[in-house]
């Protein structure tokens, strides 16, 4: 992609926010963020929202959960206009400076989130449910208070570590993410960011992909002993804390926080692990399509097949479009509108931050990040981030508190309308274009399943050897060259031992990776359903429940969504029927390779 055809992508409209960083109604909204703070901390002073405080009345709740409400409504559209100038331009210096007021007005509320969950913890949870509709309005939000409150330190242990974290975790991974963003790798004579290198993972030819890994790969290396402190400095943090609330491992706070069980958990990677030999059977005749005896790294995003479809980004909003709307018109409006209104930034560019995400930005609208390439796994990333905002248009309705949704199912209608964009381009394909389809797909399930559960796998091992001492560069790249050997096994000649250096995920949520293989095998299930329900003239039903479910994510965990769809999330067969779609798609691309 050339610097002319990046400057022609589009970048996502800020100005019906504010004027810019400077515009005095952002100071003053700033501002009144500031008092808004100050008037809740006031409120929970005088309710008593403290462990041991007093009884919650049904107008107290009111008044603290109403106060949390409303600044969280501000709070989301000054984050997200504040971040959208940070994620993409990381040297704008105006706007890490707004961004840090904003991390400095909002420290607070940590410390109240701590206090609003010890309260609820000790209240006769039923009598108050029955006395306040407030309460039943936010019923999951009180019940997982509970089940928190459990879990908590003292309260001034919890305001400590609440008021620490900006300049401790959340320090570390501001940090990791504005040196990762600019850092750039001298590839064939041209010094390129570093996206721009792992962007090249793509090309056709396997020399090209081979010099920007082994660029990407220096690149790393120069900034290990930064990022490896940033890791350090997060993972220290979190493990010394879950020790201290009297967790039993560092992955049970994630299973709280991501709102499943341990049975649901340990259903999911059962399956994963049992289908890890039939993913490197997709290994094996990928590396025989390429003329070799097995993968390396560079090679596991090389094209196969072959598309005559142009895809570029345009094409791919017409094509994301009429499929969205040959699923429903609500679908397809949606779409249409995020691209009439400029909601999204495409191309990636130096100083903007790699991957992809989707964040609130007023009202029922979002913002979309992208970096874009002409391929159908980009469309796949675009759909994918507009199923975000398709969720966050259907929560609107909701109050902020009640739209706090875990990560395992923030990712269900993302991993959705990804299945509806690769199901169409493979059912209008044939010969090599369908190859080229086959795997798209499969490139991306073998890295939400076998890479994610490396991942997984590797993250863990940290926080064991973290709970000793730091650990070096070195040590870390022994614990992700052993995870990726877990996983794909033999498949790989070649590993890419800092790939705890690329992934954001690592330095934010911890175990912020499992809960996009969930969302990936609870999107299938759900996808199956509908295909089935549309076989029987019934699709208006189930887009009716679905849209219900997407609404209704922050309002119950999700074993009790599920169960609406006749789903166990305990049952090993639901996992591996989701896995045994990805099984059919390796057995046709096995065939269509040989």
């Amino acid at each position: 992609m050339t610097t002319t055809e990046l400057r022609e992508l589009p970048r996502w409209r800020t100005d019906d926010l504010y004027a810019g960083l400077d515009d005095s109604r952002l100071t003053a909204d700033l501002a009144a963020l500031r008092e808004e703070v100050v008037a809740l901390e006031v409120a929970f002073d005088e309710v008593g929202v403290r462990k041991g405080g007093r009884a919650a009345t049904p107008e107290a709740l009111a008044r603290v959960l109403g106060g949390l409400n409303a600044l969280a409504t501000r709070l989301t559209s000054l984050r997200g206009f504040i971040s959208s100038f940070v994620s993409t331009d990381s040297r704008n210096a105006l706007a890490q400076q707004r961004m840090g007021d904003l991390t400095t007005l909002t420290l607070p509320l940590g410390p109240l989130r701590s206090r609003l969950t010890a309260w609820l913890g000790g209240q006769d949870v039923e009598a108050l449910l029955a006395a306040s509709e407030v309460a039943r309005d936010h019923e999951h939000l009180i019940r997982r208070s509970v089940q928190a409150a459990q879990h908590q330190m003292t309260p001034q242990e919890e305001d400590l570590a609440a008021r620490l974290r900006p300049s401790g975790a959340g320090g570390w991974a501001k940090l990791h993410g504005n040196v990762s963003s600019q850092l750039t790798g001298e590839y064939r004579g041209e010094r390129l960011p570093v996206t721009a290198l792992r962007a090249l993972a793509t090309d056709p030819d396997g020399n090209v992909r081979r010099d920007a890994f082994e660029a990407e790969l220096k690149v790393w290396q120069d900034a290990e002993v930064v990022l490896a402190a940033a890791l350090n400095g997060v993972k220290g943090e979190e493990g010394t804390l879950s020790i201290r609330r009297g967790f039993p491992d560092a992955v049970a706070p994630s299973l709280l926080t991501h709102g499943i069980d341990r049975e649901t958990l340990d259903a999911m990677h059962g399956a994963v692990e049992r289908s890890l030999p039939d993913f490197r059977r997709y290994f094996a005749a990928k590396a025989r399509a390429l003329g070799k005896e097995r993968l390396d790294w560079w090679d596991l995003f090389a094209p196969v097949g072959r598309s005559e479809t142009e895809w570029t980004y345009e094409a791919g909003t017409r094509f994301v479009e009429e499929q969205f709307r040959a699923y429903s018109d609500r679908l397809g409006d949606y779409a249409a509108r995020a691209f009439r209104e400029d909601w999204i930034d495409a191309g990636p560019r130096d100083g903007k931050r790699g991957g992809a995400f989707c964040m609130g930005w007023a009202g029922d609208e979002s913002r979309i990040l992208m970096n874009h390439d002409p391929s159908l796994d980009s469309v796949s990333t675009l759909a994918h981030e507009l199923g975000h905002g398709y969720h966050n248009l259907l929560k609107a309705p909701r109050t902020p508190l009640q739209r706090e949704t875990p990560m395992t199912l923030a990712e269900t209608a993302s991993i959705f309308c990804e299945t509806i964009i690769q199901n169409a381009a493979l059912e209008r394909s044939e010969g090599d274009e369908r190859l080229y389809v086959l795997e798209t797909q499969l490139l991306g399930h073998a890295q939400v399943v076998v890479d994610i559960h490396s991942r997984f796998l590797f993250e863990r091992a940290v926080f064991e050897k973290r709970a000793e001492r730091d650990l070096t560069p070195q040590e870390l790249n022994d614990l992700m060259t052993w995870a990726q050997r877990e996983t794909y096994g033999d498949a790989l000649a070649t590993t890419h031992p800092y790939m705890w250096a690329v992934k954001p995920h690592y330095y934010s949520l911890g175990f912020y990776n499992y809960p996009y293989t969930f969302g990936l095998l609870f999107g299938l299930g759900l996808y199956a359903q509908y295909r089935q329900a549309k076989a029987e003239g019934k699709e208006a039903d189930f887009q009716s429940r679905y849209d219900d479910l997407l609404s209704s994510t922050g309002l119950a965990d999700a074993r009790t969504l599920a169960a609406r769809f006749g789903i166990d999330l305990h049952a090993p067969d639901f996992w591996e029927g989701s896995l045994n779609v990805i099984r059919g798609q390796i057995a046709a691309y096995e065939a269509a390779v040989s």
